[in-house]
């Protein structure tokens, strides 16, 4: 089965700046794949948070990740600086696919893409509802356009 190419830095909407740390190298020294989770989870949620559409502590509606998913196409390592490129591929009723891009600083290949998609629930029954007015705003501004 044929892997699709990877997307290029221009299919991707936001950006957010990160440097790796000595530790997020593994044994094999190149960085250990849980930290490109950590990567994507900390893009996202960045982003909804500078948008003022998500308080960690009190916000009445939040998005629990049910999916997520990882391509690797180079290494990234400690001192490399990364540009972790987010995206919104589709925007449903109640959740969302993220699409996160890193890339190694000043390159147009990402060294990895991942996935991952949230669904919006009341914060206390953990029932699925509705992603709120201004979430939905603050993700359009996302909306992928095919690259």
């Amino acid at each position: 089965m044929e892997r699709p190419p990877p997307r290029p830095r221009a299919a991707y909407a936001h950006f957010l700046p990160v440097t790796t740390r000595w530790a997020d190298n593994d044994a094999y020294g190149h960085m250990n794949n849980v930290i490109y989770y950590a990567l994507f989870d900390t893009v996202v949620n960045e982003y909804l948070v500078a948008n003022g559409v998500l308080d960690i502590d009190r916000s009445p509606v939040v998005g629990l990740v049910i999916e997520n998913g990882c391509r690797f196409f180079a290494s990234l390592a400690f001192p490399d600086r990364v540009d972790a490129g987010m995206r919104v591929a589709h925007l449903g009723n109640s959740s969302v696919r993220y699409e996160i891009g890193l890339f190694r600083a000043g390159e147009d290949a990402p060294a990895a893409e991942g996935h991952f998609v949230h669904v919006y629930v009341d914060r206390a029954s953990r029932k699925s509802v509705p992603i709120p007015q201004a979430t939905r705003a603050a993700l359009l501004r996302l909306a992928a356009t095919p690259a």
